[in-house]
């Protein structure tokens, strides 16, 4: 018995502090889209993505073009010279290759332009979130941005103008 009644307490209890806790929602796609800093910066990693794409891109037509006159003059090359071209080809793919992947990687410059360019934004984002949070005396903030989980939200708990003053928009 004495077991039920404390189970029943806990239970009631902890049921008592879920419901205390405060919850709010924010749009993260519409705060970044408010601010001119990250407009600006995704101009920017757009036309390195173009002029790196144009760089692979001719890179890769660079080899076709080889495997084209090669087929054509294959017949007329000896088996030496065949052997030849076709390493010429095949290095120039490769080195086409880690063209992109030195721009497009993990670790490639689109990679590392991005991060320059758009952490200074997310962290600025983050603190006016945190700062929001502590101020309202939230214990969880949800982005509602690119969450298919989240199916409705009450815009009464929808902090991102709250935030976008934080952070002086």
């Amino acid at each position: 018995m004495k077991k039920i009644l404390f189970l029943a307490a806990t239970l009631l209890l902890g049921a008592a502090a879920a419901q205390a806790q405060k919850y709010a929602v924010i749009d993260s796609e519409y705060i970044l889209h408010k601010m001119p800093k990250y407009k600006s910066a995704q101009e920017q990693v757009d036309k390195f993505t173009d002029m790196y794409q144009k760089e692979v891109d001719d890179a890769y037509k660079k080899v076709d073009e080889m495997f084209r006159t090669f087929q054509a003059e294959k017949m007329l090359l000896t088996e030496e010279m065949k052997q030849k071209r076709e390493t010429e080809i095949l290095t120039k793919e490769k080195e086409a290759k880690d063209l992109q992947r030195t721009h497009f990687g993990p670790e490639g410059s689109l990679f590392k332009k991005r991060e320059e360019l758009m952490k200074p934004i997310q962290d600025q984002l983050y603190n006016a979130i945190k700062d929001v949070a502590t101020e309202g005396g939230y214990a969880v903030i949800f982005d509602s941005a690119n969450n298919p989980s989240l199916i409705y939200i009450n815009a009464r708990y929808d902090k991102s103008d709250d935030v976008l003053k934080r952070m002086g928009f």
